[in-house]
């Protein structure tokens, strides 16, 4: 979402650090830029003309003039001020009080609600919560059916909801069964509108006074941008919103809606969409995104995730043999598995300081859609091959592709790809990745 503005402010901070010294018209020319490329990526332009003018009081003091790294000086107190702007630190669900603890999800209708509702009760079962999700969007015809589909994915039971029932009566009613279904959280997925409008708001005022929801989080598309956040200060005005759930992240949206939000609705934004599958969805850290839009990584997320999904056993067997140089085509498709779990390659690029600019790996690593044939290739030679490539010649070549029903050419690129890979994995483990592998996977 942030890569446009990262570039850009990248580029920026890297002229400010080349000079020795920093006068005040330097600061402010690059300050210029930093105030386009704010907003060119669609962020509110007063909270765009407030964030410049407190980094200039700051940029142009003895902070930063009296500092023998100005340029750096002027970075960090730019990471310091954005990360302010989107609310400093990660603000986590209010489960004070007793249960069963409910969660009210509104938004426009396109917003992503119902997907975001199983997304979160999956979300909170690795928790240790028991989440039932009530469909309560009686107006759109498919919307039961398809949270009723999404619970039983991923095994969270559902509320029995009927069209023909009233929201209000299907929220109380869902309360009070809670404990039928031995859950203590209740997702209430409510009814969108294309626009607001006084009907739909009275509904959720109803569905809110009468059930008492701990967090009533508006779900936000961010491709919208500024509009993204208008609908944020309606809905707050008329539910008081305890937070936002930014929906479809990882598109094209150029990220003003979550540099704006904070700062025009005073609400945090509290989960973020990631992707289609229910398992891509994270809390919302500031701090790990303003690290990577400024493209110092996110080392803290990458090493979250994959303590959860990456099986340590195997990591450490791909260390030794990587230290060994006996990394093969079998361990080359082993950890295409496991870093497919992680998210999407350009993710997980994102969370390594200086990573996503290295043009050895851009070039090796493979796009999404290709990791099947990838796959596909490999399981198409034999053991021997696998294990040494040098021995794949012209012939055995051809074989590989027909039995895999992909190009020669495809099957040559890959080995590339692959000695490439083996070669730079090999300098990692000889550098600054080891210190992140065993950060993950302490030996």
């Amino acid at each position: 979402m942030f890569d446009n503005l990262s570039e850009k402010l990248n580029e920026t901070f890297r002229r400010l650090k080349g000079r020795g010294k920093l006068d005040e018209a330097s600061v402010k020319a690059g300050l210029r830029e930093v105030r386009l490329a704010l907003l060119e990526a669609d962020v509110n332009y007063k909270v765009v003309k407030d964030f410049i003018e407190t980094i200039r009081v700051r940029a142009v003091g003895q902070e930063v003039m009296g500092s023998l790294t100005p340029g750096q000086q002027v970075v960090k107190i730019v990471y310091e001020e954005m990360t302010t702007l989107m609310g400093e630190t990660r603000a986590d669900l209010d489960f004070s009080g007793r249960p069963p603890w409910i969660i009210l999800l509104v938004g426009l209708q396109g917003s992503g609600k119902t997907t975001t509702a199983g997304k979160l009760a999956k979300y909170l079962m690795t928790k240790g919560r028991h989440p039932l999700l009530v469909p309560a969007d009686v107006r759109r015809p498919a919307a039961i059916k398809q949270l009723t589909i999404l619970g039983e994915q991923i095994s969270v039971p559902v509320f029995p909801s009927l069209a023909d029932m009233d929201p209000v009566d299907i929220c109380t009613k869902a309360k009070g069964s809670a404990g039928d279904y031995g859950c203590d959280t209740l997702i209430l997925d409510t009814a969108g509108r294309l626009q607001i409008d006084e009907e739909l708001m009275h509904e959720l005022k109803a569905i809110s006074g009468r059930v008492e929801p701990g967090e009533t989080l508006l779900v936000a598309d961010s491709m919208t941008g500024q509009e993204a956040v208008n609908v944020s200060k309606s809905f707050n005005e008329w539910l008081e919103l305890t937070g936002v759930i930014l929906t479809k992240v990882e598109g094209d949206a150029r990220g003003g809606a979550a540099l704006s939000i904070k700062a025009v609705v005073d609400r945090p934004i509290k989960f973020i969409g990631v992707g289609e599958k229910l398992d891509a969805f994270e809390p919302f850290h500031p701090d790990r995104i303003v690290s990577q839009i400024l493209g110092q990584g996110d080392v803290l997320s990458l090493i979250e995730k994959a303590q959860e999904t990456i099986d340590q056993e195997q990591a450490e067997d791909m260390l030794r043999r990587l230290k060994k140089n006996e990394f093969t085509l079998d361990d080359f498709r082993d950890q295409i598995r496991q870093i497919n779990k992680l998210g999407s390659l350009d993710q997980i690029l994102g969370m390594i300081p200086g990573l996503n600019k290295m043009k050895q790996l851009k070039d090796a690593r493979p796009e999404e859609g290709e990791l099947e044939k990838i796959e596909a290739i490999i399981n198409s030679m034999t053991p021997d091959e696998r294990f040494d490539v040098s021995i794949l010649n012209a012939s055995r070549r051809r074989r590989v592709a027909k039995g895999s029903g992909t190009k020669v050419s495809d099957v040559n690129s890959l080995i590339k790809n692959f000695m490439q890979t083996k070669k730079m994995m090999k300098k990692m483990t000889q550098g600054g990745m080891k210190s992140l592998a065993r950060g993950m996977f302490p030996m």
